[in-house]
Order: structure tokens, then C-alpha cells, then sequence
């Protein structure tokens, strides 16, 4: 089951012309991916991950803009794990308004890595259990 949080745009999201300046759709998508690591691992995600000895650094980073979004608007954003690697897990984040109507959709995957040698290390068992669980439902 896909983890579901929502969030309400606010007006330092917005250019001027009241529409969420794009650049902030990509700040979505890593705090809902946040959020969902958090769920996951059962407390703040950044300070879970830190404990495990890793980084997890973005290393790609896709959304697609469906309709617009403004000042004030309620959206409902849905994360679901859609790969987990040897190194890397991806997410698949979808957002939607309170008509229903998709306003975004993106993937984000990130990388574990040593924060001594910032090289790629596998991914902490812990991790890869809370990730997989979330796969099977």
C-alpha cells in the first residue's frame, strides 16, 4: 500500500504570477520521499539514515507537470517504492488536488554511500527490510 501525505501549497511556493514556481516540485518530491523513509524506518528519516553510516544523495531525479498548482491548494502526494538495488532504491511520487486531478508524477532514486569515501555502499539491511516491506504490502 502506497504511504499518502498531503501537503498545501503556500505562497512563498508560488512565482509571481501565483503558480508553483517549478524548481519547488522537486522540493516536493524529496520531502514526500523523506516523509515516507520516515514511516518506514519508524522516525526522522535523515537522522535514521545518519545512524546507519550512509548518505543518500540523489542521483536522478524525473517529474513530469500535469496541471498547474496554486497559492493555498491542498495536494495530495502518494509515494511507493519502485526499485530497490544493490546500492540504490527508487520512489515513485504522484500528487493530486482535491478535484482529484494529477498534478505531478516523478521518481527520485537515491544512492547509499560511505559518508568517508562518498563511494557507493550496499544498502543497510535495515533499510533494505523497511523498503521491501513496503513492496510486498
Amino acid at each position: 500500500m502506497p504511504f499518502r501525505t498531503c501537503r498545501v501549497i503556500l505562497f512563498g511556493d508560488c512565482d509571481p504570477g501565483g503558480v508553483v514556481y517549478t524548481p519547488r516540485v522537486a522540493h516536493f518530491v524529496v520531502e514526500a520521499g523523506l516523509a515516507f523513509l520516515s514511516q518506514a524506518l519508524g522516525g526522522p528519516a535523515a537522522r535514521r539514515l545518519f545512524d546507519m553510516g550512509i548518505l543518500p544523495p540523489a542521483r536522478a531525479l524525473s517529474i513530469e507537470f500535469l496541471h498547474p498548482m496554486s497559492w493555498d491548494e491542498a495536494i495530495d502526494i502518494e509515494v511507493s517504492v519502485e526499485r530497490v538495488g544493490e546500492h540504490s532504491f527508487t520512489l515513485s511520487v504522484s500528487a493530486a488536488n482535491a478535484e482529484g486531478t494529477g498534478t505531478f508524477r516523478g521518481t527520485i532514486t537515491q544512492v547509499t554511500v560511505s559518508p568517508q569515501t562518498m563511494r557507493p555502499v550496499p544498502l543497510p539491511v535495515e533499510l533494505r527490510a523497511a523498503l521491501e516491506r513496503t513492496l510486498s504490502g
